[in-house]
């Protein structure tokens, strides 16, 4: 019988669950946002890839930085800092202003991936040790259900700078329950350096972090402009939209805990039916938008073998050496954020030919496609965390 997760697991799946509505609430309210500061969709768009860019090259260098102090002190420095870019996203008032604070925010939402995850693995014993992880990334999903929809729901009645307000409070209230939760503990055994960086020259890693990359680019090259999809392209009223992006975010939590467990017997069988899955729904998506019920039905499924693939990503990362350290985390969540501006940035760039909101699916399947052949020719076979 395993023995019930600390409650410092769960206020890190509430820190990852305010990251990721920070970084998608931009997804729900791109019209208000192109209109009140006078920019195209495709430009909003790119504010996903800015944060995505941010956190990718930023965290990396973040965790280093801090990995030296004590693990409290640490989320409470990067809670601060998270506080400050969020506060001055809500005051923005042009595009410029804008793009510094989801740089900031995007920076510190990467190293504090890295670093909750990684802690997740250390407040639990070794049987634990998947299960911590997945309610972890589980935040991930809930931001996606609850973050995503409501800064959409926020902007339609207020405005959207309320939505950054809204997200300062939640962190707030997050860090101030985590310092009271979270037990004192030691910084990871320090290493040189050049050891802490000679780490990324294993190219074991790289396989990992690839197809990690690929799996995220594929769903977002879509997901970034799935309300202008569904509305403008299968017409689908806006009301249903958002009552379609919540039955989504829930969906991709019943995915997390399905791949949780599929990912404890076999983790790159696990990945290669997920990948699988994502790419023929792709194509049915693409082919066939303009029927309401089937862009419904392929959005929801998106939910199964899309961000509810992480479970199974993270676990062939923690098999390898040095996989369970913040850098090597977070240098996987970079990853990970790089594949989300690589899919909404080419997505945009597709759209800027002139292209189809559909062009964006097909650009996601193509992405999935390169994901199963990188995987498939992996010598990696992880199996389960326990082992």
């Amino acid at each position: 019988m395993r023995t019930p997760l600390p409650i410092s697991v769960y206020m890190l799946s509430f820190g990852i669950f305010i990251m990721i509505s920070c970084e998608l609430q931009v997804l729900g309210m791109m019209e208000q946002l192109a209109a009140a500061l006078t920019i195209s969709i495709a430009q909003a768009g790119y504010l996903v890839s800015i944060f995505a860019a941010s956190m990718a090259i930023g965290g990396p260098i973040l965790a280093i930085l801090v990995s030296r102090l004590a693990v409290k002190k640490t989320l409470m420095m990067l809670y601060i800092i998270f506080i400050l870019g969020e506060l001055l996203g809500g005051f923005s008032n042009t595009f410029s202003q804008l793009v510094i604070a989801r740089s900031i925010t995007g920076m510190v939402s990467g190293a504090f991936f890295g670093v909750s995850i990684g802690l997740s693995a250390r407040l639990v014993n070794s049987d634990s040790k998947l299960k911590a992880i997945s309610t972890v990334l589980a935040g991930i999903m809930l931001g996606t259900i609850i973050g995503l929809p409501l800064a959409k729901v926020v902007s339609e009645y207020s405005n959207w700078q309320t939505s950054f307000f809204l997200v300062v409070g939640l962190a707030s209230i997050s860090a101030l329950l985590t310092y009271l939760t979270l037990p004192d503990l030691s910084p990871e055994p320090p290493q040189p350096l050049r050891k802490e960086l000679g780490a990324i020259f294993d190219t074991r890693l790289w396989w990992v972090f690839c197809t990690s990359f690929c799996i995220i680019g594929a769903v977002y090259a879509p997901f970034s402009y799935i309300v202008p999809i569904l509305n403008e392209t299968s017409g689908i009223s806006q009301n249903s939209i958002t009552l379609i992006l919540f039955a989504y975010g829930g969906i991709m939590l019943i995915g997390n805990n399905l791949v949780a467990k599929m990912a404890a017997k076999n983790t790159k069988r696990t990945l290669v039916i997920g990948i699988s899955f994502l790419i023929v729904n792709l194509c049915i998506f693409a082919l066939f938008n303009d029927y309401h019920w089937l862009a419904i039905t392929c959005t929801l499924l998106l939910g199964l073998c899309g961000v509810s693939l992480n479970p199974a990503m993270v676990s062939r990362l923690m098999e390898l050496p040095q996989g369970g350290r913040a850098f090597i985390n977070t240098l996987h969540a970079s990853m990970i954020t790089l594949g989300i501006m690589f899919g909404s940035f080419t997505a945009g760039i597709a759209l800027s030919f002139g292209y189809q909101l559909t062009i964006t699916i097909w650009v996601g399947a193509t992405i999935a496609f390169f994901g199963l052949l990188i995987l498939t020719f992996s010598p990696i076979n992880t199996h389960t965390l326990s082992k």
